[in-house]
This record gives structure tokens, sequence and C-alpha cells, in this order.
């Protein structure tokens, strides 16, 4: 029997200077927060926060996150958060930040406001985190019963993070689509662990349609510091459209690749989350034998936007077969979600693909 879910945040706030506003939209969920930061973040908004905070009466703690959404680190956290009485637990940050502190609030059972001051990564809407060991190693997928309560998008501050920052997200966006029509065609569940709603799918090619019309021209926007309405629609295709188009489309290669590269140690890992995701999505693309053209389009985006198309931008480009393979096997293992797109490749399937996607690239003008 089919069974079609939809998932999504209680709320989603995005326009410049909401940070402002931050205080009573977390008081409608408790009155003693605990916030999450790491020092970085902390020193950009965290005066602001406090303020707003303070202005709309609610008191609050502010922990440093130490880096890495790994088991210690959210029991650390839940354990300091518990004894504190907290009621409400705030993020505030990227990726990793928000995942830790989405599973904090699992732990707690305590409502989750969202802050995120970039606009790479589609964590912020969604009801699961991706779970590291210490030293960054991917582990598994952590699903909860419920999306966050709040995410609150200040544009001004996404706007005034680094444009690589800002490309990564436009990248990582980008996968959506292209995964959430692999699930479809497979009759593969969703991450919400249901069948792709209509809305879900429309919600993942509107994503890809605002990335692709407006990506450019809102990457060179930021790279200026400046907001326009092409910056505001893609930070909400970056942060909305591709977190409830993943959610309730759901993943196959592009970001099981990018787990997949996690297997091995180098300079890849100085690369963003999207960066790697761009290689992973170009690689699913010659995985299902996408017409050239086609992939040839987004080689080129993804050029314009300055991320990496070929393994020597990866630093992969001296990496050894074996070591490709490992790749391809940590990518293709049960946990991931490689199976949506071919339940039937191999770890040398997924090497060769990543080999021939660098091949074919470089052939791209």
């Amino acid at each position: 029997m089919s069974k079609f879910i939809f998932s999504s945040p209680r709320k989603y706030v995005q326009g410049a200077g909401v940070l402002d506003e931050l205080g009573p939209y977390v008081a409608e969920l408790g009155d003693n927060a605990f916030l999450v930061a790491d020092d970085v973040v902390w020193k950009l908004i965290g005066e602001r926060a406090q303020q707003a905070l303070q202005k709309a009466g609610v008191n609050f703690n502010w922990q440093q996150f130490n880096g890495e959404a790994s088991s210690n680190e959210i029991t650390r956290l839940s354990q300091l958060a518990k004894s504190q009485g907290c009621n409400v637990v705030v993020g505030l940050g990227g990726g990793k930040t928000l995942d830790t502190v989405k599973a904090v609030a699992d732990e707690l059972k305590l409502p989750v406001a969202i802050v995120p001051t970039i606009a790479s990564t589609d964590a912020p809407c969604s009801a699961l985190s991706v779970i590291y060991s210490d030293s960054g190693v991917f582990e598994s997928y952590r699903f909860y019963s419920k999306n966050p309560d709040l995410v609150l998008v200040d544009t001004a501050v996404c706007a005034s993070a680094p444009a690589r920052l800002f490309a990564s997200g436009i990248a990582d966006g980008l996968a959506t689509w292209v995964e959430a029509q692999a699930v479809a065609r497979s009759h593969a569940k969703s991450m919400v662990n249901g069948d792709p709603t209509l809305a879900g799918l429309a919600i993942a090619r509107a994503c890809e349609e605002t990335l692709l019309t407006w990506g450019y021209s809102a990457y060179v926007a930021v790279s200026e510091k400046r907001i326009t309405p092409a910056v505001e629609a893609v930070v909400e295709a970056n942060t909305l459209l591709s977190g409830l188009g993943f959610e309730n489309g759901g993943l196959a290669a592009a970001h099981a690749i990018h787990n997949g590269f996690t297997a091995i140690d180098g300079d890849i890992h100085h690369l963003t989350h999207g960066e790697k995701v761009a290689y992973g999505t170009l690689t699913q693309m010659v995985l299902e034998q996408r017409p050239d053209e086609e992939i040839a389009r987004y080689i080129r985006f993804y050029r314009a936007i300055k991320m990496p198309t070929t393994l020597k931008e990866l630093h992969l480009e001296q990496e050894s077969w074996e070591n490709l393979v490992k790749i391809g096997a940590l990518a293709n293992s049960e946990g991931d979600t490689l199976k949506n797109l071919n339940p039937n490749l191999s770890p040398e399937d997924i090497a060769n693909a990543l080999l021939a996607l660098d091949a074919f690239s470089k052939t791209v003008e």
C-alpha cells in the first residue's frame, strides 16, 4: 500500500534584519533558551541574538559548538541543557551546528528554533541530522518525529557570509530535483519514509528552476555583499525549497557520494559540503546515463559559480583506484541512499563514474 507523507517546519521566516525579531518568535516556544553556536558565529551575531531575546523576556544560556555533529557532542550539549532547565533549544550557524541542535532538542523532547547564518545547506528545515564520528567520518542519518518549530533566516546575515558558501548552497540545492527524480523513478521512499507527494516533487522541481534561473546573478550580488530580489529567491531555494524538496522527495547518489568521500583522508575535506555534493550530483548524472548536453549544462553552471567539476579541483587527481573504490563502497553502504538510484551498482561502478566525469568535464567548453 502506498503511503504519501509531507513534512515541514512549523514556521519559516526570511528577510533582511529578521534576526532582530528572534525574541518574540522564540518566546512562543519557551522562556528559557539554550543557545548553541560556534565561537565565530557568536562573535558575528551573538550580541544581536542576546538583545532580541532579552527584549522579549526570554532567559538564555550560550554554549559553544565544538565543530562536529557527533554522538559525543550531542550528549555533552544535551547534559548541559538539561542541567540548566532550558525549555527551548536555539541553534545559530551552519549545517553541523544545526544538525547537532536538532538532536539535542530531540534528546530532551524540547522545541527547537533554527537560525542559519549561511545559505549553504538544506539542514535548517529537515527532521533529520547527518551524524559523523568525532573525526568527521559519516556514520548515519538520525531521524526525528517532527521538523524544527521555527526556522528564521536573516538574508542580510547570509549575504554577508563568503560568496563561496552561498555558491555551495546553490550546488547543494541543485542536487534536490536530480535526486528526487531518481527516487520517484525507482519507487523508493523519501526521507520521511513515505512515497513522494506531488507537493514534495513540485517543490524539488521549483528549487532547480529557481537556482538555474537566478543563481548566477544572486551569486554575483552576494559577491558584492548586496541583497536583491534574486538573492532573496535563491536564499529561499537553498534553505526552504531544498530542505522540503530533499526530505519529501528523497535522496539518491549525489549525497551518498558526498558521504563516500569521508572514507579517505586528504585535502578534499577542506572543501565545503556543497562543493562535494556538486561533484556527487554530476556523478549521479553519469550513472543515470543522462544526455551529454544536460550534464554539460550543469558543468558550465557549476563553473560559473566556482564549484569543482574535476578530480583535480576536489584534490583527488592523484588518488589511487583502491581509494576511489573505497569512496564507492561507503557511498553504496546499506545505511545510505545510493541504492535509491540503482540497487545493482558496485563500488567499482561508482569509481568508474567518478573518473569518467572528470574526463568528460575536461572536454566541456
